[in-house]
């Protein structure tokens, strides 16, 4: 027998414990690991909702939602996300259920279901709530689909990545896999920086002093351009500081310094997860690169052959289609930014204009 539960959080040390044994029986992402969704989450989640599906009295599903309330006073249930920009700048992807491995397509659709309908202490809402599903795979949109015909995708972006471990397996060095174009940028810029030394952030400590510089070199970049930049809101500095403390010692954060004699060319900032690195955030010296220097690539490549080097199947560059990333990555998937609830035209018309006025998940992240 399947048992499908929604309740407040009252204790997330309690929380934490449950979702990381789940974590281990799954094949989750590191979006939605304990790491990313505990992050500051007494704080990102002010009224935190916790889906749980038991089958036989084995914890198989969770899902972590904030509730808020949409301009017609309807519940709105959002999946990893507090629904306010300022924490949600983060930017999640590869969203989604925890879910047991086997769990089945059907079950999946149950739980999102009852998130829509399920009692939450005791009252059921007089009115389907609206759930938000924001970076979610094919096969989360999937799950979507089976749920009800009022699914509403305002935004799908490509998510480009190398395939590793397809490369070994086919005995293919990683630049032979990229056009004749981006290999030649490529190689012009490595053989203008020379001999280029990868620092890895080998505690804590010096982790946090590379996220610092990283982030003065991507903030005079983006301002440079007129925009703000990732780290003008001190919440996101703040949320990647606390990140760090709890995944560092996991081996699931990587800081990255790439120097060329006494010159530093950049920063990186990586997730390690399951065999793959995510490259989320980088700052590079710009005002210091000479003609024809492009540090973004040539860090990049650096980090990519460390990544098959060590035996890693995967660099992904998450959502965006940024040039940079599609001259780098040899395939790319899409992600989704969907939503479930009535048909509402003036809400999606404002979803749409809001939408449009949001900055793109990933466009500070060069």
């Amino acid at each position: 027998m399947t048992t499908i539960t929604l309740s407040r959080v009252t204790d997330w040390v309690a929380l934490g414990e449950r979702w990381r044994e789940l974590e281990t029986r799954s094949d989750c992402s590191f979006f939605q690991s304990w790491t990313w969704t505990g992050c500051l989450a007494e704080e990102r989640f002010s009224d935190p909702v916790l889906l749980q599906a038991t089958r036989d009295g084995r914890l198989v599903a969770m899902g972590l939602f904030n509730r808020r309330h949409d301009w017609t006073a309807r519940d709105v249930l959002l999946l990893g996300e507090s629904g306010s920009p300022g924490p949600d700048a983060v930017f999640i992807e590869w969203n989604g259920l925890l879910a047991e491995i086997g769990t089945s397509v059907a079950l999946l659709a149950d739980c999102l279901t009852a998130a829509r309908t399920a009692a939450i202490a005791g009252r059921r809402p007089r009115r389907g709530r609206r759930l938000v599903l924001s970076g979610i795979d094919a096969a989360g949109l999937e799950v979507a689909q089976l749920v009800g015909n009022d699914l509403f995708v305002p935004r799908s972006m490509a998510a480009p990545f190398v395939d590793l471990a397809g490369l070994r397996q086919a005995g293919r060095p990683y630049l032979a896999a990229l056009s004749a174009n981006s290999r030649y940028q490529i190689r012009r810029s490595d053989r203008l920086y020379g001999a280029l030394t990868l620092r890895r952030a080998t505690s804590r400590e010096e982790a946090f002093g590379f996220l610092d510089e990283l982030a003065s070199f991507h903030q005079a970049t983006w301002r440079s351009r007129g925009r703000p930049g990732a780290f003008a809101d001190p919440y996101f500095t703040r949320f990647h500081r606390a990140l760090i403390g709890r995944g560092f010692d996991r081996g699931e954060i990587a800081l990255l310094r790439f120097v060329s004699g006494d010159q530093t060319v950049g920063f990186l900032y990586n997730f390690e997860w399951r065999g793959g690195v995510l490259a989320y955030q980088s700052g590079f010296d710009y005002p210091g690169a000479g003609p024809h220097q492009k540090p973004g690539l040539t860090c990049h490549h650096q980090a990519i052959e460390d990544a098959s080097a060590r035996g890693l199947n995967c660099y992904d560059f998450l959502a965006g289609a940024d040039r940079y990333k599609r001259s780098l990555a040899t395939s790319e998937v899409a992600l989704h930014w969907a939503e479930l609830g009535g048909p509402n035209w003036p809400r999606r018309l404002i979803g749409w204009l809001k939408d449009r006025a949001r900055p793109v998940p990933g466009s500070s992240r060069s």
